[in-house]
Formats: structure tokens, C-alpha cells, sequence
């Protein structure tokens, strides 16, 4: 059996950024923050980013790309990224010499796994949730992740069904949204179809992710002002009561490992 590490290392709107290895090949979703912390976090899951063979970004915003000047200053690893995202990055950047140029819709096969992009809907100059796949002695199996999306598209569905685990967003809770601090133009762009997907909303689609053979959902990207990790933890399990599906909570700055449990495993679990 191949060994299979996921860590969403930090996550939300300070900063995101996800560890996967898939036996001797491991990845990076997303590099947020600084380099300095995100080095620092892959430490401490004993990981190193000479270790890294690819970096896949999901969109242009800040808090998914903040740390890739500084790496691409001193690694040399190749970074996977559309088109219209790779147009934050302008030509004397030194991340310009370490991006890999793709479509919308892109399919790339590095060392252990294979990993596809399909689009989500928020509103960036383009943005991509990911499907990892890889085949281990039992068969074909697969990761997905998708943050930053404002509703559940057809695309996003059929990106994440069959995953075995998937980080996913549940950003907010409407009624504390509603009700909070931000003025009302960044609620409405919040709550809208190119925003950030709602407890509720994150719900709905695990069940349905849980329906189709998911084990392990981790809730990330959670928003500071407008959530509680009491909150999604308890819409999320709710919706799906009676399944063996395991769930963690994605952290703003400390790694979380997501585990797939054994099949025989019966349990659902806050981490």
C-alpha cells in the first residue's frame, strides 16, 4: 500500500495552502501566507520543500499565492496554474519563470498521481478546484478539493463524486453573516454565487458526497467574522447521520491532518 499524507496546512482568508503525498510524489494546493510559515508548517509534519514536485494554485487571490514570490526565489518547482491566473503575476515577477500555463480544464500526471483540474465558481480572474487520483494495490482511488466556490456547480459536483476525501468550504453561517460586522456590499459578494459556500450549503453536498462513497470530508477556508467550528462541525454531521464518514476542521494556522479511514472503521469524528 502506498503512503498517503494529507495536511491542510493553514486555511482561510489569512492564508491557505494544502500537503498531499501520494508514496514518493508529494504537492502543495495553494501556497498562501509566507514562505517562511509555509516551510515552517511542512516541517512540522516532517516534510520539507525540496521535497515538493509541483505547486497547483486554485486562483489569483492573495491568500492562495502570497508566498510564491519568495519561494520561486529559492526552489525551483514548477507551479500549475490557468491562464487567466497567471495573469496577476506580471513579467519581472520570479514566479513568472516557474508557472506551468494551462487551460481551464487541464490533466497533468506527476510521479505517483494523477491530478485534474475542473472549474469553480467565485469571482477571481479564473478559479479551479482539484481531483488527485492515484492507484494503489486495491485499485484506482481519488482526493478532491474545492474552496472558494459560491454554490455547488455541476462542475464542482462531478469534480469531488467518488472522492474518497475531499476538503471542502464551509465558509460562513448565514445568520451570523447576516447579522455581522462586514457592510452590506461584502455580505452580498460573500453570500453570492461567485462568494464563499455556506455551512447549509456544505452540508447538502456532503450528504450527497457521503451518498457516492466519500469517507473523510475536512470543512476549510472558514470564515473568522461569520463562523464557528462548532457551527459547521454540527451542520455538517447532522446532515450526515448514519453514514461512516469522518470529519475534520481545517485551522487558520496550525496543519491538520485529514486521515481515510478503513473501511471497516464506523465512527464520525471531530479532529
Amino acid at each position: 500500500m502506498k503512503n498517503i499524507k494529507i495536511y491542510n496546512l493553514y486555511s482561510g482568508s489569512g492564508g491557505n495552502s494544502t500537503f498531499v503525498r501520494v508514496g514518493e510524489t508529494a504537492i502543495l494546493i495553494d501556497a498562501g501566507r509566507n514562505a517562511r510559515m509555509l516551510c515552517r508548517a511542512l516541517g512540522e509534519i516532517g516534510e520539507d520543500i525540496k521535497n515538493i514536485s509541483a505547486i497547483f494554485i486554485t486562483h489569483d487571490h492573495g491568500d492562495h499565492t502570497s508566498a510564491l514570490e519568495v519561494l520561486s526565489k529559492k526552489n525551483d518547482i514548477p507551479i500549475y496554474i490557468t491562464r487567466q491566473s497567471a495573469e496577476k503575476f506580471s513579467a519581472d515577477s520570479c514566479v513568472r519563470a516557474r508557472l506551468v500555463e494551462r487551460d481551464i480544464l487541464f490533466c497533468e500526471s506527476i510521479g505517483d498521481i494523477k491530478i485534474s483540474s475542473f472549474q469553480t465558481p467565485h469571482d477571481s480572474l479564473m478559479s479551479v478546484g482539484y481531483r488527485i487520483e492515484y492507484e494503489d494495490t486495491d485499485g484506482i482511488h481519488a482526493i478532491g478539493y474545492a474552496t472558494d466556490i459560491g454554490y455547488v456547480s455541476d462542475s464542482v459536483r462531478n469534480g469531488l463524486l467518488g472522492c474518497e476525501a475531499v476538503i471542502v468550504e464551509a465558509n460562513h453561517d448565514l445568520d451570523m453573516l447576516m447579522s455581522g460586522p462586514y457592510p452590506r456590499e461584502l455580505k452580498t459578494r460573500v453570500a453570492s454565487r461567485r462568494g464563499h459556500l455556506s455551512n447549509d450549503d456544505c452540508a447538502a453536498l456532503s450528504l450527497e458526497l457521503a451518498q457516492n462513497g466519500t469517507r473523510a470530508i475536512m470543512l476549510a477556508h472558514l470564515s473568522k467574522e461569520n463562523n464557528e467550528p462548532y457551527l459547521a462541525f454540527d451542520t455538517v454531521s447532522s446532515a450526515l447521520s448514519g453514514f461512516d464518514v469522518d470529519i475534520f476542521i481545517a485551522h487558520p494556522t496550525s496543519a491538520v491532518e485529514l486521515v481515510i479511514p478503513q473501511k471497516s472503521e464506523e465512527r464520525i469524528c471531530l479532529r
